[in-house]
């Protein structure tokens, strides 16, 4: 609920240029973030054979990001809520983007797991940043539209890094695809520090804060989030780290092959998720019932993604890559409506922390699927059985939205302690 001490946010009003500036450095941000996580994925074909790891340690490399990337999404949700997000979200910015650049330098496979440790830490704190800034600082009736260009952007990014990054390396190595993302993506910070958003500030001089960690997580709402996010990424990092190099593996693609035809699923999630969020803004605007409309867009969105098991099994490569396309277009349709029902539900006071919370539970899939996949591939010699895995994960997405998560409405949070 709302204090008489916390400043209401204006629900029905429109964005500003202030607003939009905003949201396009965080875009921004998200896009950098994922070509950054997705640049070991890209280099992978490569990086493989000259390091000459197995499917396994390769698969154990993709999910030491997530070690630290889950394990401190807690914490970071409690530095969002307590210090300024601004600062944090900064810090954070820069420790990954050294962590790219210094995976341009490594020697041993010791060192590629450290940096991804870090890379892992450092990313950690974008999603409840992101959270707490769309919770806290933009119109709520906007919020399908901004957590879609939010996602649209770790849409964009993969995209973007796939086809240049897959180029790149295929021209002048993956040494140098590292040293470029991360050395090139420094200048953000500048931007960040001219046009980071204001409204937050106010956030932090309230006498009030939101609910404890145990009190979010005693709300079944809570773990229906935590659930769907789980099965949403499991999907979505098995796409990630794995596509690649399954085209070249399994489909016989080259290098430069990959780069194209891997970068389009993700061009075609951005457009989804994009318009999907404006479409489902538009729909509850005209009949107030966001529960009905957010369940009816992620289930769906779920449900039909599971159109990448045939595409594994199809004979004809272009028909299993136009099947990956039409399954990414409709998961569009799903992540973004996922923050909004957090956001709806947690409100403005307990967006960070529960982000954090149900970032950390969810994530938990990148420690899994990578790894998981590349036992599969190692003991099975194909991707089989790790797409049908993929499956069974978004049925439990489904059952979560539909059966588990309740009312998508702001809970009434009958505990508030005061602030330090």
């Amino acid at each position: 609920m709302t204090s008489s001490t916390t400043p209401a946010k204006p629900q029905n009003a429109s964005m500003s240029s202030a607003h939009w500036r905003a949201l396009i450095l965080l875009v921004l941000s998200v896009g950098i973030n994922y070509i950054d996580r997705g640049s070991l994925s890209i280099a992978a074909p490569v990086l493989q054979k000259e390091m000459s790891l197995t499917p396994e340690q390769l698969g154990l490399l993709l999910s030491a990001f997530f070690w630290t990337y889950a394990s401190f999404q807690i914490v970071a949700g409690w530095l969002v809520e307590r210090f300024s997000v601004n600062l944090v979200f900064g810090i954070g910015f820069m420790l990954w983007s050294c962590a790219t650049a210094a995976t341009g330098m490594v020697t041993g496979f010791a060192a590629l797991l450290l940096l991804r440790v870090l890379l892992g830490a450092g990313e950690s704190v974008a999603y409840p940043a992101y959270s707490k800034i769309l919770a806290t600082g933009f119109p709520g009736r906007h919020s399908g539209l901004t957590n879609g260009l939010i996602d649209a952007g770790s849409k964009l990014g993969p995209a973007i890094g796939t086809l240049l990054g897959g180029l790149l390396v295929a021209k002048f190595g993956w040494r140098f695809l590292f040293l470029a993302l991360g050395i090139g993506s420094l200048p953000w910070l500048a931007g960040w520090a001219l046009w980071a958003p204001k409204p937050i500030a106010e956030y932090h001089k309230t006498s009030k804060r939101g609910p404890s960690a145990a009190e979010i997580l005693r709300h079944r709402a809570s773990w229906g989030t935590f659930l769907l996010l789980f099965a949403i990424n499991y999907a979505w990092y098995f796409l990630l780290t794995w596509l690649p190099t399954y085209l070249v593996q399994q489909r016989n693609f080259s290098l430069e092959q990959m780069a194209i035809f891997s970068s389009v699923p993700f061009w075609g999630l951005a457009v989804s998720t994009t318009l999907a969020g404006h479409a489902s803004d538009r729909w509850i605007a005209r009949n107030n019932n966001p529960t009905k409309v957010r369940r009816i867009f992620v289930a769906s969105g779920l449900l039909l993604c599971t159109l990448l098991v045939p595409a594994c099994y199809a004979d004809d490569p272009n028909i299993s890559v136009a099947l990956i396309v039409i399954a990414c277009l409709c998961f569009g349709l799903t992540t973004s409506n996922n923050w909004a029902i957090t956001q709806t539900i947690a409100g403005p006071t307990a967006a960070g922390k529960w982000t954090g919370l149900q970032n950390g539970f969810g994530n938990l899939a990148g420690v899994v699927a990578p790894y998981l996949t590349g036992i599969i591939v190692q003991r099975t010699g194909k991707y089989d059985y790790a797409f049908l895995l993929v499956a069974l994960f978004l049925l439990m997405g489904v059952a979560s939205a539909l059966f588990v998560i309740g009312p998508i409405r702001q809970i009434e949070w009958k505990k508030q302690t005061a602030a330090n």
